[in-house]
């Protein structure tokens, strides 16, 4: 080969061959570089490098923690909520509005969420033999929506 003779060679792989020079191969290489090879639309998506793993034998020293910033970062999670609908008898739905009337009288005054939270609340403190007692003075009602009353 003779030193003006042209050398096809690839810079990536999958791109067009490139003319280098022998006189001056850098200068060749330089260019094919400096020009983009793969369309932006056609270009693959970057991957994601993974996080160096930390070296399990390095000791590494710790920071001391003021005793207030502890405090402050543990949060008291909300519990998490149900949403749910019940049927009542109408003789015991008015007795929930007697007991939150009762309540606001009492310059405490409650939803009925609230009025039916602390009447779980009461339950559960009761005993085996109080809580039976309670169950059987409650009918059983039929499970489902009331049906429509029709309008004459």
């Amino acid at each position: 080969m003779t030193a003006t003779a042209k050398i096809a060679t690839p810079v990536n792989p999958g791109t067009k061959a490139t003319k280098v020079s022998a006189k001056d191969p850098a200068k060749g290489v330089a260019k094919a570089i400096a020009k983009p090879a793969i369309k932006a639309a056609t270009a693959p998506k970057a991957v994601a490098k993974p996080k160096p793993v930390a070296n399990p034998t390095t000791k590494v020293a710790a920071k001391p923690v003021a005793a207030n910033a502890i405090t402050k970062d543990v949060k008291t999670k909300k519990p998490k909520m149900v949403r749910d609908s019940f049927t009542f008898p109408k003789d015991e739905y008015i007795v929930l509005d007697a007991l939150k009337l009762r309540a606001a009288k009492l310059d405490t005054p409650v939803k009925k969420t609230e009025l039916l939270r602390a009447g779980v609340k009461a339950i559960a403190a009761m005993t085996d033999v109080a809580l039976l007692a309670a169950l059987k003075a409650v009918p059983s009602l039929k499970t489902g929506r009331p049906a429509k009353a029709k309008a004459d």
